[in-house]
């Protein structure tokens, strides 16, 4: 297997020995195979493979290139030179036309190269995992009392039950990366280090689960770096960080200032790539791991993430419909007992599914993860590219037809003179390819220079593939695709002239023939306008979801993080923290209405008293303190908030509205109701009802909570009162340093954590925003051009329309006015277009705006002012010019 990866890539040769002159080609194929073994050797096979194809692409020229018959050459060397050289100077005698059509080419090469980029970055996720195409991550769907939808978690003993049962799994396991869990965030020191690091990307994996992704290991043995308990893997960059210069492996690393239980390096890999759903850094074993008693065997809670790998040639589609025998075997009898459902019953509702690695990224919004791509972005994004390069070959086409009255002679007196037709239609091809290749060049450097404000953009990190044997194959390619799609219509066009119409001077239909070249225009604004009333409706958005009243108070919040490792001092931190001056309330708790690292989540079962029967009603179950409803500025509707009761808390809950209505309480206060789970006593009464306030993405309802006296350090919220936030800050780091002198302060703005939620539709729209005005620039450009020449063509006639009286207003609405009418048609289509697409954008919101008709009458006005401003330079000054100027050689 060795030998085959490492033999010369087939394409480049075979090309090779298609274009090669018999008399060469031993001598020059001998060579670049000495050549390619020899890179090969010394520097690797990529770099081999590279240099292959360039030598390849170098050796396609005259002298090389081998003959059809006596006296023709492959490519018509001769000819083609003259071609070429018809067109550079074609090019240059009409200037501004040409610097239009290249412009508008630049721009939109450069466009559909940047979006390429990105939805190559994006597809490639996960791909780089050897037989990925085999590894799958195990999903469960339920339908249960109107609620429906996916999990990405499942049972702890799933993973070992699937391998244990089914012949066709090679192998599985299982990770946990939930904050509930003590991952996702956490204080990390090396061994007698004095102060340590914070680090987000931690998590449990079991052993079986690292042999399945196989990353490369750079110290250790894949197949028993987590085998013993309390061991870890690392990652490259995190070795070299904690321990520069030195072998990591065997070392240790203390957690949350857990000094008594230490985590050996049991192995360090290569950091995951950018593009994978994995961006780990510290993977701890679950090698003997035990979250509470018997929770490595029971099958209610699901906690884990399961992946498995299955053997080649395995039927997935009959593999997934058989894994409904582990529903109906472990799973059913739990779930009936827990949601009082027949066994049978079970299987209609709850199902497992398979999801293949690479689709983990892009298909994963129906289970509700935050931080994923989303495929129907992708689709759109490419869209606007193939959009944008479409504007940008439709200026070509209208200002080539429009300009064949200047071609017409140059037609005829070629036909005379023997020129057949397929001629022709090469020689305007080859003036479309030249100028392709000129676009194509100023586009590729327009694009590498805009690629870090595009990062920015779509908050990536994407290189310039300058090295890459599919850039440098493409791009050849690509040029030759946009010289023949947008000289294809032109060059049959002006290639059907007759000889004697066109030396007569009645063939050239430039001005006349407009129903094609009007209806490109109607196409390139009605693009334009949907992307305008795109960009309007996603900021409309972004503004209602950040400014919209989401049942808390999200100003002035400070998230102080990693408390959890005050330890018992976390109660007196909060206490020095509320005498500062500015501190208007503090309350500890991890669960907050917000995603994220180290935010708590945590599904349970509800029902009334003793009425399990009736139903029971999943929700949050959240620990928080005495003080968390006033910190976060929560409304009590009914009853009281913990910190107002005298009386002891403790069994005592508070609800949303939501939760009080799903269990059909209209007066909850001092009802009863239980839990499912084992946080304390399963029996609760309601003592107060709380406003719904958002705390999921405005893409999802509102769901049930309930929040109970409790436990959970991992953050200390500030509400704040002052006009002095920085003295406010020094004071609470000052404050963080008597108590934790070890690590350093970390904390976070509530409004900014907000919004960061949303961080994916502002990223939309900025990136709808910069395309719209890319669009409007290629149209405008076509539009200037085309004004221009109507205004070339029509001097004349505006000339002694002035003689004979017509004023400069009326001239100028005679060459604007069809223009306008275009605009206007545009908009006729591009309103209803834009409206829907709009609609389906928003579908993906439970909360959401309303069209309003002002999204399309801005959009529209802001083209037809653009568009006026554009037409208007070429028809004032008609309109203003001189009529003896153009009438004197009449």
């Amino acid at each position: 297997m060795k030998n085959d990866t490492n033999t010369p890539p087939k394409l480049p040769l075979r090309f090779f020995r298609w274009y090669c002159h018999p008399d060469y080609r031993e001598d020059l194929e001998g060579d670049l195979l000495e050549r390619f073994e020899h890179r090969l050797k010394a520097k690797g096979l990529g770099t081999a493979k590279w240099s292959l194809y360039k030598e390849v692409m170098q050796l396609f020229r005259p002298g090389i290139i081998r003959s059809l018959g006596a006296d023709q050459t492959l490519n018509h060397y001769g000819m083609l030179k003259n071609y070429f050289k018809m067109a550079w100077r074609n090019l240059l005698r009409y200037k501004m036309y040409s610097a239009i059509k290249v412009s508008s080419l630049s721009i939109g090469v450069a466009a559909c190269l940047l979006i390429t980029l990105y939805v190559k970055h994006e597809l490639s996720y996960d791909q780089h995992f050897p037989d990925h195409d085999r590894i799958f991550r195990v999903l469960f769907e339920y339908n249960y009392q109107g609620e429906s939808g996916f999990d990405v978690a499942s049972q702890a003993p799933l993973a070992r039950t699937l391998k244990e049962h089914f012949p066709e799994v090679e192998q599985a396991g299982r990770l946990n990366p939930y904050a509930f869990f003590g991952v996702g965030g956490n204080e990390i020191r090396r061994t007698g280090s004095p102060r340590g690091m914070h680090q987000k990307h931690t998590a449990y994996l079991d052993q079986e689960l690292l042999e399945v992704f196989q990353p490369r290991m750079v110290e250790g043995d894949l197949h028993t770096a987590l085998v013993e308990p309390r061991t870890m893997v690392i990652s490259k960059s995190k070795a070299d960080l904690y321990f520069p210069g030195e072998n990591a492996l065997g070392k240790t690393l203390v957690l949350d200032n857990k000094d008594k239980a230490p985590y050996v390096i049991g192995g360090v890999m290569e950091d995951f790539p950018a593009n994978s759903h994995l961006d780990y850094d510290f993977l701890l074993t679950l090698a003997e791991k035990e979250f509470w008693t018997d929770e490595q065997t029971e099958w209610v809670n699901t906690n884990y993430l399961t992946y498995l790998k299955l053997k080649p040639n395995s039927n997935v589609q009959a593999f997934e419909d058989k894994l409904s025998t582990i529903l109906q075997q472990y799973c059913a009898p739990v779930l009936a007992q827990e949601l009082e459902l027949e066994v049978a019953a079970i299987k209609d509702n709850f199902k497992f599914h398979l999801q293949p690695i690479r689709d983990v990224h892009l298909k994963s919004t129906h289970t509700g993860e935050a931080g994923g791509g989303d495929i129907k972005v992708v689709g759109l994004f490419a869209a606007i590219a193939i959009f944008i390069l479409c504007l940008a070959c439709i200026n070509f086409v209208n200002l080539s037809t429009a300009k064949s009255a200047n071609r017409a002679k140059e037609v005829g007196l070629r036909k005379t003179m023997g020129s057949f037709r397929i001629h022709l239609i090469i020689q305007f091809l080859s003036e479309s390819i030249l100028l392709s290749v000129v676009a194509s060049l100023i586009g590729v450097l327009l694009a590498w220079w805009f690629l870090p404000y595009f990062n920015l953009l779509a908050a990536k990190a994407l290189l310039f593939p300058w090295d890459s044997p599919w850039f440098i194959l493409s791009i050849p390619l690509f040029i030759l695709g946009v010289g023949f799609v947008s000289g294809m219509y032109p060059a049959l066009y002006l290639s059907a002239f007759q000889p004697i119409q066109a030396l007569k001077g009645t063939s050239g239909r430039g001005a006349k023939n407009v129903t094609l070249r009007n209806g490109l225009v109607v196409f390139q604004f009605g693009v334009s306008i949907v992307l305008i009333i795109s960009t309007i409706v996603i900021h409309q958005q972004t503004g209602f979801i950040l400014n919209s009243k989401v049942g808390f108070e999200k100003d002035q919040v400070i998230l102080i993080q990693g408390t959890h490792t005050l330890g018992d001092q976390v109660q007196p931190f909060k206490n020095e923290l509320l005498g500062l001056p500015g501190v208007q309330n503090a309350s500890v708790g991890d669960y907050l209405p917000i995603t994220g690292n180290e935010v708590k989540r945590n599904g349970v079962g509800f029902w009334k008293e003793a009425k399990k029967d009736e139903g029971m009603v999943i929700g949050q179950l959240w620990q928080i303190d005495e003080d968390y409803v006033e910190t976060m500025g929560m409304k009590i509707l009914k009853g009281q908030d913990f910190a107002d009761r005298e009386n002891n808390n403790l069994e005592k809950a508070i609800i949303n509205e939501t939760l009080a209505q799903k269990l059909g309480l209209d007066h909850p206060i001092g009802q009863r109701m239980e839990k499912g789970g084992g946080d304390g006593g399963n029996t609760l009464e309601i003592v107060g009802m709380v406003e719904d306030f958002n705390f999921q993405s405005f893409k999802e309802g509102i769901k049930g909570v309930c929040m109970i006296i409790g436990n959970s350090p991992y953050m200390v919220s500030v509400k704040a009162n002052t006009a002095d936030m920085p003295q406010l800050i020094r004071s609470i780091e000052t404050t963080w340093n008597k108590f934790s002198p070890k690590q350093s302060l970390r904390y976070e703005f509530l409004d900014d954590r907000f919004e960061m939620m949303y961080g994916d539709v502002q990223r939309m729209k900025r990136v709808f925003f910069t395309f719209a005005v890319f669009a409007i620039i290629v149209a405008c450009l076509g539009l200037f051009a085309l004004s221009a020449f109507i205004a070339e063509q029509r001097n004349k006639e505006m000339s002694i329309r002035k003689v004979l009286g017509a004023s400069v207003s009326n001239i100028f609405r005679l060459l604007t006015f069809n223009f306008i009418k275009l605009i206007l048609f545009s908009m006729l289509v591009a309103v209803p277009v834009g409206g829907y697409l709009m609609q389906k954008w928003l579908e993906d919101y439970v909360y959401k705006i309303d069209l309003a008709w002002w999204f399309f009458g801005v959009a529209g006005v802001m083209v037809m002012a653009i568009a006026l401003i554009t037409i208007s330079t070429q028809a004032l000054k008609v309109s203003f010019a001189n009529p003896v100027d153009s009438l004197k050689n009449e």
